[in-house]
């Protein structure tokens, strides 16, 4: 039986600024979820509106992607409502 090189242990102890950007990452996500379920858009559907692939939209979805800033405005663009806010100091 092979044994992994790295625990369990040292996999969970990330930074706080790792699990900041992990939190805020699902957040997109999810308004994009959100605001497809508005809609009733498939990921075909959205894709196809705006020219991507339907797997980079699965990948969008995966609360994995590193969204740009260019990305983030086109789809609040598109959706007629923000994707993100950030508070005016």
């Amino acid at each position: 039986m092979k044994r992994a090189k790295t625990s369990l242990r040292e996999l969970l102890n990330i930074t706080p600024e790792e699990r900041a950007e992990a939190r805020l990452s699902f957040q997109i996500s999810n308004r994009l979820d959100e605001l497809m379920q508005k809609k009733s858009m498939t990921k075909k559907q959205l894709a196809d509106a705006i020219g991507k692939r339907p797997s980079e939209i699965t990948r969008w979805l995966s609360g994995e992607h590193n969204f740009t800033i260019s990305t983030l405005s086109m789809l609040g663009v598109f959706f007629g409502e923000p994707i993100i806010s950030v508070s005016e100091i």
